[in-house]
């Protein structure tokens, strides 16, 4: 694998993983799946995408900064399960064997983008069977959610940490089963706990020694890069034929992954 020649591909797939994740989501499902043809072995392909789309995560959180300021208390304790879950999830990739994860990930990335394919039906469920109850203070603060969702957002942080793909959407769900409503202070909330996840996922990666730097460092640059041109032009283009391109990309890159195509 000649990485100098490669580095201008994986930057141009962040650049369009994280168009994606701003007009629509679903960008991991570009960036592993072009990582994996390029030839990078699974488990440092999955690392290496995680680590270099996490600045990703954090300049999401910081445009919905504003959202949190009634949540803080969910946000502290949403926290604690999204690290836990973090960590194992990170610890369990690392501990993975290559041929195993190899047989794992087809199902990982179709299960991913059938979960996307039913992220309306499924958000919209959730809210007509949210309970019918106040979920904040007097002062707009939301009252401590129950240990069951805790114990919900713990699996998901696994989850998160040993692969992502729209771990995202698991978290909106739960918060709109939860009752809250404000989709903007649900992704808020989404984006940090996904970032606590990520965060300690990147460092458990970073220090084991499996990411590739140069691979890494150029997708950074193309996720930056995308991010910026993704949020101006979330506003311009129907969203309906970019999660139709996720939801193809996703299915095709599954299906070639399971029968060894890629």
């Amino acid at each position: 694998m000649d990485v100098p020649l490669l580095l201008p591909l994986v930057a141009l797939a962040a650049a369009a993983g994280a168009a994606m994740n701003a007009v629509a989501g679903g960008g991991t499902l570009v960036t592993f799946p072009a990582l994996v043809a390029l030839g990078v072995p699974m488990v440092t392909a999955n690392a290496t995408s995680t680590v270099a789309l996490w600045p990703g995560t954090m300049t999401s959180l910081w445009g919905y900064r504003g959202e949190l300021r009634g949540a803080r208390r969910w946000a502290a304790v949403f926290a604690v399960p999204s690290f836990i879950g973090g960590i194992i999830g990170a610890l369990l990739l690392l501990i993975t064997p290559e041929q195993r994860f190899a047989a794992i990930v087809p199902w990982l990335i179709l299960g991913a983008t059938a979960l996307f394919l039913a992220q309306g039906p499924l958000l919209r469920r959730f809210r007509e069977a949210a309970p019918a109850r106040g979920l904040a203070d007097a002062d707009g603060s939301l009252h401590p959610p129950s240990w069951p969702f805790l114990f919900y957002q713990l699996l998901v942080g696994i989850y998160g940490g040993y692969f992502g793909a729209w771990a995202g959407i698991l978290m909106l769900a739960a918060f709109g089963l939860m009752g809250l409503t404000n989709i903007h202070q649900m992704n808020g909330l989404k984006n940090w706990s996904g970032g606590v996840m990520n965060l300690v996922a990147v460092v458990i990666f970073a220090a084991s020694g499996i990411v590739n730097w140069p691979i890494a460092l150029a997708m950074a640059v193309g996720a930056t890069l995308g991010g910026v041109g993704g949020s101006l032009m979330a506003q311009r283009v129907g969203q309906t034929w970019v999660r139709r391109a996720i939801v193809t990309i996703g299915l095709g890159s599954g299906l070639a992954m399971l029968f060894g195509l890629i």
